[in-house]
C-alpha cells in the first residue's frame, strides 16, 4: 500500500481549488501580481502533481506593467460545466474575471469583467437547474468589511452579473475573518466550505442549507488540535469517484515557504465532511501527517525546478513579478537576458524590478545554481541571482566606470538596497550559488565559493520567498547575459 506524507506539494500554491472530470483532476492557485496569471496543475491520484499551463499570460490592467506586491488575482475557483472548463479569478481591486476553455492544456479566453469593483473575493460558482450562482467573500481593506460570504446571481456562461450579492452567512461571532468559500452539493445540501480564523491560527468550516440562499447550518471540519498543522485552511472539498468517497485539499502557510497543499480523507458522518483523522465524531478532524493513497494510482508526475533553457519555451516554472515584455529574453541554447531599463524605481530596489524570472521554492534545506555568460557593455548593466521576499538578497555583476564588480546586497520592501560586498570581477564567466536552511536562513556565492554574510529570509506579500535570476541596465543598454543549468539540489532529510 503506498503510503504519502504532508505537505503533498512543499510549494507555494496558496488558495488550491481543484475539481474531478473523469479520471483526471485539476487544481489552480493564487498567482497575485506573479505572471503568467493561474497556474493551471494536473494529477492522477491527488497526491503527484504536475503543472500542466496557465490562465492567462498577463494581468489585464497597465498598472501590473509595474510590480505591485500582493494585489492581482488572488484565490480563483476552478468548475466544469456543460462540457467548459471555468476559471473564476478575483482581482480585489478592480473585480471579478472568468476565463473559459475546452481544453485546460490549451487556450483559455481571454479575461472577461463578471463584476465591477473592489473588495470582492474568493468567487465560486455553482449551477442550479437552469440558473447559476456565485458564492464570494469580502476584503475590509478594500470594501470596509469581512468575516460575511454573500450569493451573487450571474447567467449561465458566467458573462452578465443578474443581482447584487446578497449576505447568506455572517461569521462575526463563531466564525470570525471566513472566507475562501467553494461551493458542492450532496444529498440535497448545499455545502459552502469556508476557513476562518486565520491564515496561520484558524479552522476550516463546512456550512450547509436546503436551500441556496440558506440560512446555513455551521460546523468547524478540521482544525489543528494536537498535530503540528497549524492554521489548516482554504482548499477544495473534491467527489474522488462515483461511489460518494470525498477528500479535501488545503493549505499551510509555511512562511518563507509559501502556502504548501495538504490532502486529507474525508468521512461523512450525519452528513457533515469532516476531514482528516476522525476521532470523536462529534468534533472536527485532525490533519493527518502520513495517510495511505487516497486513491491508489502510481504516477511519475512532479514539479520540476531544474531548468537547462534548451527548450525552445520557457518552462512553466517561471513566473515575472510583473507582466512580461518580449525584449526581457529569448530562448537561444540557453536564456538570454537583456540589460533591460524599466524606471528609476527599480534601480537600487531589486523588488521592484518587473524582469525578475523567479520560481518557487521546492525543498526545505536546498542549494541551487546558474551558470552564466557575461556580456555586460554599458554602465549600469547588470545581472544577478537572488532569493526575493519581503527582505531578500542578491548576488550580482554589475559594470561600473568600464570595469565589472561582483557585489552582494541585501534589501526590504520600501527600502533601498544596502551593497554588503564589493570586489572587482574579470572573468566573462561565472556560476551563481545560493545555500538555503531551514527555517530562513541562506548564505550567497559563486563559483561554489559562499560569502560568510548570512540573510535572513522572509516571505514575499502573500507569497512565499522565491529564487530566481535577472538582468536589467540603464537607459539604451546594449548588454545581456546567458543563463544555462538552473539546479536545485536537496539537501539532507
Amino acid at each position: 500500500m503506498q503510503i504519502y506524507k504532508n505537505p503533498i506539494i512543499l510549494q507555494d500554491y496558496s488558495d488550491p481549488d481543484a475539481i474531478r472530470v473523469n479520471d483526471d483532476f485539476f487544481m489552480v492557485a493564487s498567482s497575485f501580481n506573479h505572471t503568467p496569471v493561474v497556474p493551471i496543475l494536473h494529477s492522477k491520484n491527488l497526491v503527484d502533481w504536475r503543472i500542466i499551463n496557465y490562465v492567462a499570460d498577463k494581468l489585464p490592467f497597465d498598472i501590473y506593467d509595474n510590480v505591485v506586491h500582493g494585489a492581482a488575482a488572488w484565490a480563483p475557483s476552478i468548475r466544469y460545466h456543460n462540457n467548459t472548463y471555468y476559471c473564476v479569478i478575483p482581482f480585489p481591486d478592480e473585480g471579478v474575471f472568468v476565463s473559459t476553455s475546452n481544453d485546460p492544456y490549451g487556450k483559455w479566453s481571454d479575461l472577461h469583467c463578471l463584476i465591477k469593483g473592489k473588495g470582492i473575493i474568493d468567487p465560486c460558482p455553482i449551477w442550479v437547474d437552469d440558473k447559476c450562482y456565485m458564492v464570494v467573500g469580502f476584503a475590509k481593506s478594500r470594501i470596509g468589511f469581512n468575516s460575511c460570504l454573500g450569493i451573487y446571481e450571474v447567467s449561465n456562461d458566467l458573462k452578465t452579473q443578474i443581482t447584487d450579492y446578497k449576505i447568506i452567512y455572517d461569521g462575526h461571532d463563531q466564525n470570525p475573518t471566513i472566507e475562501g468559500p467553494k461551493f458542492n452539493t450532496r444529498n440535497g445540501y448545499y455545502y459552502i466550505m469556508a476557513p476562518a480564523g486565520s491564515v496561520k491560527a484558524g479552522w476550516q468550516v463546512a456550512l450547509r442549507s436546503k436551500d441556496i440562499y440558506g440560512p446555513y447550518q455551521s460546523k468547524i471540519v478540521l482544525m489543528q488540535n494536537d498535530s503540528p498543522i497549524n492554521g489548516p485552511h482554504q482548499g477544495a472539498l473534491i467527489e474522488i469517484d462515483d461511489n460518494d468517497n470525498w477528500a479535501f485539499l488545503h493549505f499551510q502557510d509555511m512562511r518563507c515557504y509559501g502556502r504548501v497543499v495538504y490532502l486529507q480523507p474525508v468521512k461523512w458522518i450525519n452528513d457533515w465532511p469532516i476531514c482528516g483523522a476522525v476521532g470523536d465524531e462529534l468534533l472536527a478532524g485532525t490533519p493527518y501527517i502520513e495517510h495511505p493513497y487516497i486513491i491508489d494510482i502510481k504516477s511519475d508526475y512532479k514539479l520540476n525546478n531544474n531548468d537547462e533553457f534548451m527548450d525552445s519555451k520557457l518552462s512553466l516554472i517561471w513566473q515575472t513579478p510583473a507582466n512580461k515584455k518580449d525584449n526581457w529574453y529569448k530562448l537561444d541554447n540557453g536564456l538570454i537576458l537583456n540589460c533591460v531599463y524599466h524606471n528609476e524605481d527599480s534601480i537600487d530596489s531589486l523588488n521592484l524590478t518587473p524582469n525578475l524570472f523567479l520560481q518557487k521554492l521546492c525543498y526545505l534545506n536546498f542549494k541551487a545554481s546558474v551558470e552564466v555568460k557575461l556580456n555586460l557593455i554599458n554602465d549600469g548593466d547588470e545581472v544577478g541571482f537572488t532569493l526575493m521576499g519581503e527582505e531578500y538578497g542578491y548576488i550580482c555583476i554589475k559594470r561600473i566606470n568600464g570595469k565589472n564588480f561582483l557585489n552582494l546586497y541585501n534589501g526590504k520592501f520600501k527600502e533601498i538596497d544596502r551593497l554588503v560586498s564589493s570586489i572587482i570581477y574579470k572573468e566573462n564567466n561565472i556560476k551563481f550559488n545560493i545555500k538555503y536552511k531551514y527555517p530562513n536562513k541562506f548564505n550567497l556565492g559563486y563559483n561554489d565559493i559562499y560569502f560568510k554574510e548570512t540573510f535572513i529570509a522572509k516571505p514575499g506579500r502573500w507569497i512565499g520567498s522565491k529564487i530566481g535570476i535577472y538582468a536589467k541596465g540603464l537607459k539604451n543598454s546594449l548588454g545581456s547575459a546567458k543563463f544555462n543549468n538552473f539546479l536545485v539540489k536537496k539537501v539532507g532529510k
